[in-house]
């Protein structure tokens, strides 16, 4: 009975292990909220923006709606939802701006802020991160 016992318990427990595998992880996009939450992760990352001394200046002669739409449409994009970016590249647009390291690592500090603000887990705000990533030398120093 004991022997019986654990394999039961075994068998139960790669069973478990198992149907945990199996289930598909969702895209980053289904994980933000889809449109609506990246909508309303931009706003609150806006918010954040306009509120940052350091960050401010080098946002403030743009038209808060057409970064609005683009930040909307290329996270839209990059996360894997059903948008297709056709604005400027990350090189075009950081151009000229000279983004400093430490002004970089605020930006993304702001984001992290936004999506905490939107109850945006963990785990999708590293998966998030880890797919901006590879951006960063197409936005800073340039």
């Amino acid at each position: 009975m004991r022997a019986f016992n654990r394999y039961l318990l075994m068998v139960l427990s790669v069973t478990a292990l198992l149907g945990c595998a199996s289930k598909p992880q969702p895209s980053i996009y289904q994980a933000l909220g889809e449109k609506q939450g990246i909508e309303s992760i931009t706003d609150s990352f806006i918010k954040q923006i306009a509120k940052d001394e350091a960050i401010f200046p080098y946002f403030a002669k743009s038209s808060v709606s057409h970064f609005r739409q683009g930040f909307i449409t290329h996270l839209c994009a990059a996360t894997g939802g059903p948008c297709e970016y056709e604005g400027d590249s990350m090189v075009d647009i950081h151009t000229g701006m000279n983004i400093n390291e430490a002004d970089f690592n605020r930006v993304v500090e702001l984001l992290i802020i936004a999506l905490e603000e939107n109850d945006v887990d963990y785990p999708t705000q590293n998966r998030l991160l880890k797919m901006l990533a590879p951006m960063r030398p197409q936005v800073m120093g340039i």
